[in-house]
């Protein structure tokens, strides 16, 4: 017997691939009746400029840093390094700097842009469990099973979501890929 789960996941394991982010590569699709109906990587809005586009100088001016640090070992790395991480932002601080949409809201946006219907939908994710606005726009968009990868969450508060809406939702271990 197939295991349809392992399948798309590894499907959004390559829609991962698609992006370039700088942090993290996550890929999500949405599947209905065992048929991919959308899929979204992480990534910025259709036309603009990619953080490794543009220079630290502007995400100094963003975040209102006179000057860049010099010596820093990541100035030589500065198109090939998260601009959160450079400025040594924790994991889910500085996300103004990020003008990345999320893999799973990207594939929510992407079937509602072809005019699709989310509604009793499964949606895979390739990462660990999303994030709270993530979450909100999942459960709101009528998806009704969450597959994603065991680890730690992104946030307390997503857990919280997921326990108390009526998604049903299976983890994997990365490794069962």
């Amino acid at each position: 017997m197939k295991n349809w789960d392992l399948y798309f996941l590894r499907i959004a394991r390559e829609v991962s691939k698609q992006s370039k982010c700088l942090s993290r590569q996550i890929g999500a699709i949405l599947v209905k009746d065992k048929a991919i109906i959308s899929t979204g990587y992480n990534g910025p809005a259709r036309g603009v400029k990619h953080c490794n586009e543009r220079n630290l100088k502007f995400y100094a001016d963003v975040i209102g840093v006179k000057a860049l640090p010099v010596n820093n070992e990541l100035c030589e790395k500065a198109g090939e390094v998260c601009p959160r991480r450079y400025f040594n932002f924790k994991s889910g601080q500085g996300l103004y700097l990020c003008q990345a949409g999320h893999a799973e809201r990207n594939a929510l946006i992407q079937a509602a842009r072809n005019g699709i219907s989310t509604k009793n939908t499964t949606l895979y994710c390739y990462c660990s469990l999303p994030c709270l606005q993530c979450m909100v726009e999942i459960i709101n968009s009528g998806v009704s099973k969450l597959v994603y990868l065991k680890g730690e969450d992104y946030d307390r508060y997503s857990r919280i979501l997921l326990e108390e809406s009526k998604l049903k939702y299976t983890e994997y271990e990365e490794t069962e890929l």
